[in-house]
């Protein structure tokens, strides 16, 4: 995957996220920091591929589990950028 490609990604997601409704606390948490990593990346990444912060992987993996039933498009985009992230050996 090129670097546009990534940042595509990337914008898919973030979009996702700030389009994703949720009704508690730690939902709305989650898309918060979820939605500052992604824009991080996307802006990292318009240079050159950057890897993510630890943190941000285990966000995306908390992420995953949290909205898997109630937030399938979503934690399909993310599944998406992790292993993306992955292969490409970011």
């Amino acid at each position: 995957m090129d670097n546009k490609e990534l940042q595509d990604l990337l914008e898919k997601v973030h979009n996702e996220i700030e389009h994703t409704q949720t009704v508690d606390e730690k939902g709305q948490q989650l898309l918060n920091d979820l939605g500052a990593d992604i824009r991080q990346l996307i802006d990292r990444s318009a240079s050159i591929p950057t890897q993510p912060h630890p943190s941000t992987i285990k966000r995306m993996e908390e992420s995953l589990d949290y909205f898997e039933v109630t937030h399938p498009n979503l934690t399909t985009m993310l599944s998406e950028l992790m292993a993306t992230l992955t292969n490409t050996g970011i």
